[in-house]
């Protein structure tokens, strides 16, 4: 069920492409909305909006903000122009986009040649706050050809992301893709094949980062999350002869038994949903924490399934200094929640030694 009310919008907040922030009144109080531009339109002071309160009052992490359904100044949009693929398909919000695929792109010709990734490496995490860490370390430490491509398993307006803004304005992405129903990315895609396809043979990208948007989804059981899809975009990595890097969830912070060492989500997907060999860097961390981690690749017997590499994911926090970037991961910054951050690090020095010719510092499970 969807709850809706009707509220006011008392100013704007902040303005990036495709999204805008504001303080709605509602129920006679203030609150923050969202507006997504490329769903209703253009929102100003003064209007009457129908607002989407259901996340907030559900205390959902939303961020504490309701979203506009439309609103209600009735002003007509103006749809005309090229594209004819729906993304949130036969729901009221279905959107048309352009998609890179499709007879009206000026790219067609391209994605009816690609077949293939011609052998580069593509990174695939399941955390959105991996995305600037492994950008920044690959841009700075190789000044290599990035794009992002952004699944359909967590937030579907690519606008929502801040951290996707602020890599493109520091030039670190050469472009973005959002696939399935996702939307928003400088090339529509229509599945996650023709999305890295597009990245490879429009975007002219050496290296692809694969990641949900914001807000992975989890319930806590074995299968119960949208990060499995990692699994799967490994899979699809390999039959377009790409380089399949998975990107492993690392933490010795969280207080989450099952996100200790390698989370289970990583553990799941390398275990059971992976069907080909990929590459998995880990960086160099304690003993005693290596030790861990060992542990769990053996308990999983993951050592004959997967190349695992030992790479120095220290050079992140330069990287991330270097552009400026600020980022947390489930509210912890590189401070809090250091092994996170030197796994992004140590998986983006491995594609970057890819890149560059380098030699990959494999362990010898023997």
């Amino acid at each position: 069920m969807i709850k809706l009310k009707r509220g006011k919008i008392v100013r704007i907040l902040a303005q990036r492409p495709g999204l805008t922030e504001m303080v709605v009144e509602l129920d006679g109080q203030e609150a923050r909305a969202i507006n997504y531009d490329d769903l209703t339109g253009t929102v100003e002071p003064g209007e009457e909006v129908l607002l989407n309160t259901t996340a907030v009052a559900l205390g959902l992490g939303t961020g504490g903000s309701h979203f506009v359904v439309a609103s209600l100044a009735g002003r007509e949009k103006d749809i005309s122009g090229p594209g004819h693929i729906m993304k949130l398909r036969y729901t009221p919000l279905q959107v048309r986009v352009l998609s890179v695929e499709e007879e009206d792109s000026p790219y067609r010709e391209a994605m009816m040649r690609a077949e293939s990734l011609e052998g580069i490496s593509v990174l695939v995490g399941t955390l959105h706050s991996m995305l600037a860490p492994v950008c920044a370390v690959l841009k700075r430490y190789t000044g290599c050809r990035i794009a992002y491509l952004m699944t359909d398993g967590a937030s579907l307006p690519m606008a929502f992301s801040r951290t996707v803004v602020e890599l493109k304005e520091k030039g670190l992405l050469e472009g973005t893709v959002t696939c399935g129903h996702a939307f928003g990315g400088d090339l529509e895609a229509v599945n996650i094949y023709s999305g890295l396809l597009a990245a490879r043979h429009v975007l002219g990208a050496e290296v692809i980062v694969v990641l949900m948007g914001p807000g992975i989804v989890g319930t806590g059981t074995r299968w119960g999350f949208t990060g499995v899809e990692q699994g799967e975009i490994l899979n699809a990595v390999d039959t377009l002869q790409g380089v399949p890097i998975a990107i492993p969830r690392i933490s010795f912070s969280d207080k989450r038994a099952r996100h200790r060492g390698l989370s289970h989500h990583t553990l799941t997907v390398l275990s059971q949903v992976c069907k080909v060999s990929c590459l998995v860097p880990l960086p160099r961390l304690e003993s005693e924490m290596m030790e861990d981690i060992f542990a769990q690749i053996t308990g999983e017997n993951l050592w004959s399934r997967h190349r695992f590499a030992l790479e120095d994911g220290g050079s992140v926090q330069k990287a991330l200094e270097h552009y400026g970037l600020r980022v947390t991961t489930m509210g912890r910054g590189l401070d809090e929640d250091r092994e996170f951050f030197l796994a992004c690090g140590a998986c983006a020095a491995a594609a970057g030694k890819m890149v560059k010719g380098g030699k990959i510092n494999y362990i010898n499970a023997g």
